[in-house]
């Protein structure tokens, strides 16, 4: 590494080539002056420009950035470097499946590495440790994939940084599930900042969990000191305080569930039913797990699948009477299960209209690719809402169909935001395809009060189990 650094102190300096808003040059301003630091910026404020511009100013200090991000983000990261900065093909380098040790060039500034990837044997691992020195600059984009401090990326990925002079996060949902998540990300940017090296002396001081429940935890302790120990070292903005963004409208529309739909979706609340009948419900339902099957079942009964296989549906046909009606060169659509994805697309095409998926079958290396025929071309982009609706830019679109929505709220407002974030000059019209019965009536519900489905769904049904089992065999088969 000596002589690589030798190489790389006499590299040129590189320079932005876009203009920094008056929120990103506030979040400079304060996180600049410390080694490290977090970007809590809402989804469509501009991390990503806001990282590479403390990047830029830090290139007299560091020779290299290690970019980690989700693996379905390595071609946006790679995108948006290109897009703010007139950095050359030989200064990035994106790794991919045929990266290891003795293939990686040791002379590129941006180095954008697959989070996930860190947890799968260590070719990765050993890759892109031999990067990091004193002279390094690493930023975790999304860093709620290292909100687990047991995870073995994020214990990969907090020992190799401790060697790295600068430590940056974005994400734009920094809880998901309680204050618990930020001790990871705070002990990856420095364990100074709460004062504990380890989650067992953190949970001592500031976690109660239940006596009930192995490792739920039921009460957070002292949450105003941790806000305050964190304060110095992050910046927060949401879009509302920072950007005056177009219009959003939503639009709802329904079908009937076909027979076969029907059938299908009351023989699965019968099975569960007669589950609780055969096994004592507490232990049955004490870990969830019987409840998200049976609420994944039913939601993708609705979706027209049953055991994996595609049923007869009117979803499909409502999605044909919607997209007659649009006018946009541009439209994305999104959907739940790769079934419906291919399905979309063939009927699509078959109806005459440019159409692609964009989901995990599509290999990382044709992505990019992908995208930028899209964005080029126009047509529909049919995205699933686990691989697209993380960091993507999509504002080239101002009509969003949801073929399906997710149970949780921060992925459906995730996969919303890739069209109405900085950049988008329209208002954008969102169009909602829903199915007439129970599951899907419980998901509109809870997410038009910013709620996790699958959280509102349990907290009833803990609620209703207090009652006996005959209401809670009555709520379930009113579903």
């Amino acid at each position: 590494m000596q002589n690589c650094s030798m190489i790389e102190s006499a590299r040129r300096v590189w320079q932005p080539v876009t203009s920094l808003l008056p929120h990103q040059i506030e979040a400079v301003t304060k996180l600049l002056p410390s080694r490290v630091g977090g970007l809590f910026m809402e989804m469509g404020t501009g991390k990503s420009r806001t990282a590479i511009e403390l990047a830029r100013l830090r290139q007299h200090k560091i020779d290299r950035v290690i970019w980690f991000c989700p693996v379905s983000l390595k071609t946006t990261v790679e995108y948006e470097i290109r897009k703010h900065t007139d950095c050359a093909d030989q200064e990035i380098y994106v790794f991919d499946h045929k990266t290891h040790e003795d293939t990686v060039p040791m002379d590129r500034f941006w180095y954008v590495v697959g989070i996930e990837s860190l947890s799968l044997g260590s070719r990765v691992f050993f890759s892109v440790a031999q990067l990091f020195d004193e002279r390094t600059m690493v930023i975790v984009d999304e860093s709620t994939y290292i909100k687990g401090h047991w995870a073995k990326r994020t214990k990969r990925v907090t020992q190799m940084s401790e060697k790295a002079r600068y430590r940056l996060i974005l994400t734009g949902t920094p809880i998901t599930q309680g204050i618990v998540d930020l001790y990871a990300q705070m002990r990856f940017l420095s364990p100074k900042i709460l004062g504990y090296h380890s989650f067992h002396s953190f949970a001592r001081n500031h976690l109660v969990y239940s006596t009930r429940n192995k490792g739920q935890i039921v009460r957070t302790l002292d949450r105003e000191w941790i806000i305050e120990r964190i304060r110095p070292y992050v910046y927060q903005v949401t879009k509302a305080e920072c950007l005056t963004l177009p219009d959003k409208s939503h639009i709802d529309h329904y079908c009937s569930l076909s027979s076969e739909q029907k059938t299908a979706y009351e023989a699965a609340k019968q099975d569960f039913v007669d589950d609780l009948l055969r096994y004592d419900d507490d232990r049955y339902m004490s870990n969830g797990i019987a409840i998200f099957r049976l609420f994944s079942r039913l939601q993708s009964i609705a979706c027209g699948i049953k055991d994996g296989e595609l049923i007869d549906n009117h979803r499909l046909s409502l999605l044909d009477d919607t997209v007659s009606a649009v006018r946009d060169s541009h439209v994305v659509i999104w959907a739940k299960y790769r079934k419906n994805i291919q399905q979309i697309v063939e009927r699509l095409q078959a109806d005459g209209f440019s159409a692609v998926g964009y989901d995990g079958r599509v290999p990382e290396r044709q992505r990019k690719g992908l995208l930028d025929g899209w964005r080029r071309s126009g047509g529909f982009l049919v995205a699933s809402l686990g691989l697209g609706s993380h960091g993507l830019d999509l504002t080239a679109a101002s009509t969003v169909i949801f073929y399906s929505r997710g149970f949780k709220y921060s992925e459906n407002i995730q996969a919303e935001d890739r069209c109405h974030r900085n950049g988008q000059q329209r208002p954008v019209t969102y169009i909602n395809l829903w199915a007439d019965c129970g599951i899907e009536d419980r998901i509109w519900k809870a997410l038009g009060k910013k709620e996790g489905a699958l959280d509102r769904l349990r907290d009833d049904i803990d609620k209703v189990k207090k009652s006996g089992k005959d209401k809670l065999r009555a709520y379930i088969m009113g579903l």
